[in-house]
């Protein structure tokens, strides 16, 4: 839920940026520079440990032995041999 309203200026090069895109994605401003701040800010220290959390205590993956594992993988790669 969005509860915290930000105003900021931009120049004319900035402001025809973000609105070519947000008109070419056919998505407003506001969720083009919310996208921009989550690509540009790392994400916290928080939700990093949060999706570690959900790998770590994911259900095992279930696999045939090892050498029939290499072998797919060497095959996926364009390996034979």
């Amino acid at each position: 839920m969005l509860s915290h309203r930000l105003q900021i200026l931009l120049d004319d090069d900035r402001y025809a940026r973000v609105t070519t895109l947000a008109q070419g994605r056919d998505t407003s401003v506001a969720a083009v520079i919310r996208e921009a701040i989550d690509r540009g800010l790392p994400a916290t220290t928080a939700r990093r440990y949060a999706a570690g959390e959900r790998i770590l205590t994911a259900a095992p993956e279930q696999f045939g032995d090892a050498a029939e594992l290499k072998t797919e993988l060497d095959e996926l790669r364009g390996r034979h041999g």
